[in-house]
Order: structure tokens, then sequence, then C-alpha cells
């Protein structure tokens, strides 16, 4: 009894680790942290109202992951995400999502497929009133359908590993003028191919929608 009490009375400080990570993570994905920033784990302690091992907890797992870096005389800089990192997560987001939407054509469900075809639907209707907010909203969970009707647990593990850098890109590419118009054209390209069973046709049209995101994108700052 007493070590389960331990184990429960431990695990907020792994929620909190997450939180605090997630948060950190998220702040230099969007910029608000920028490259060359230096992150203080006291002042961040105080911003976050927790101690600093939380804090270097976080950082040392944002290091693994290539955000920050720890230099002499320096401390902790934030690396952010270059033009590079966006080009290079597009050419793996190609290959992922295409097969993906590959396997999907012939693995989806009617289910899968009636819902794919009502977010493409929603992905209309706001594209009407040049909502992009809820397009992006709508996008990233059209691209998630497809993912899951690929029946591919592989697949959505590597392409979960960098879906937060993908989500900011997305949110970019449909700001440029004339972007919603197309994307939506491209998602129903793609919505005709699952509902037609043609894996080589599904695996076409979204391997040229990513390309397309990918060559639309405003290049980062650096």
């Amino acid at each position: 009894m007493g070590k389960r009490a331990k184990l429960r009375g431990n695990a907020p400080d792994y929620s909190l680790r997450g939180r605090i990570y997630t948060e950190i993570r998220d702040k230099i994905i969007t910029g608000e942290y920028k490259a060359g920033d230096n992150l203080v784990e006291l002042k961040l302690a105080e911003e976050f109202g927790v101690s600093r091992t939380p804090i270097r907890e976080a950082l040392l797992q944002l290091e693994q992951e290539g955000l920050v870096s720890y230099e002499p005389n320096r401390g902790v800089v934030v690396l952010g995400i270059s033009n590079q990192d966006i080009q290079d997560i597009y050419v793996i987001r190609r290959l992922i999502e295409g097969v993906a939407a590959y396997w999907a054509a012939s693995r989806a469900t009617p289910e899968e497929l009636e819902s794919i075809a009502e977010v493409v639907d929603l992905i209309e209707f706001y594209t009407g009133k040049e909502d992009v907010e809820q397009v992006t909203a709508l996008d990233t969970r059209l691209h998630s359908l497809i993912l899951e009707a690929s029946k591919s647990r592989p697949l959505k593990q590597a392409l979960g590993s960098f879906m937060h850098y993908i989500q900011r890109a997305r949110t970019k590419s449909l700001k440029v003028p004339g972007r919603l118009q197309q994307s939506l054209k491209e998602h129903k390209a793609i919505l005709t191919a699952l509902q037609a069973r043609n894996p080589e046709q599904a695996q076409e049209a979204m391997n040229q929608h990513v390309a397309n995101v990918n060559y639309l994108l405003p290049p980062e700052e650096e």
C-alpha cells in the first residue's frame, strides 16, 4: 500500500513536467521563443510558478529533440526551426501521407469514408467564408482521418513525431492568397480517389497536395 501511494504521489510531477515541456516546445515552434534566445531556468521557473527541477527536465528533453542546445557561457539557447527543417519535414511528410492515402483507399471502412467526406464538406463551407482558423483545424482533422483509415500504426507513430511542426506550416500556407481555394480542390481530388478505391490515384493526389503546401510556404525568418 505504501509503495502504491508513493507512485500516485509522484504522478503529478510527471504531468507537470509534461505540461511545461509542451508549453516551452509550442512557444519555440510558434516563434515566441526565437532562435538565439536564452532560456534561463530561474526565469522560466518564475514564469511557470514551479521549481527549477521540472524546467531543467523539460529543457533536457527539448535538447534531445534538437530544439535547444546547451552552450558554454550562455546556457540554454533556442535553436528553433530552420527553413531546412521545414523542407526536410515536408519531404518526409509527402512520403508518409502518400502511403497513408494509398492504403486508406483500400482499407478505409464505409463509415470512415463518410467521415472524410463530411470534413471535406465542412472545409468547403468555411473556405467560402475565408475562415482560415476553421479550415486549418478541419485540414488537420482530415489528414488525421486518412491516417487512421490507413490502419497503419507505424505510419501514425512516424508522422506524430513532428505533427506540431506541420501544424505551424499548414497555418502559414493557408494564409497565402488563393491557397484556401486551391487546397479545397486538392482535398476533393483526394476524396474522389479514396471513394473510387483507387490507391495509386489517392497517393498521387496526396503527394501533389503536400508538395503544393511546401512550395507555397513563406520562408522562415532565420
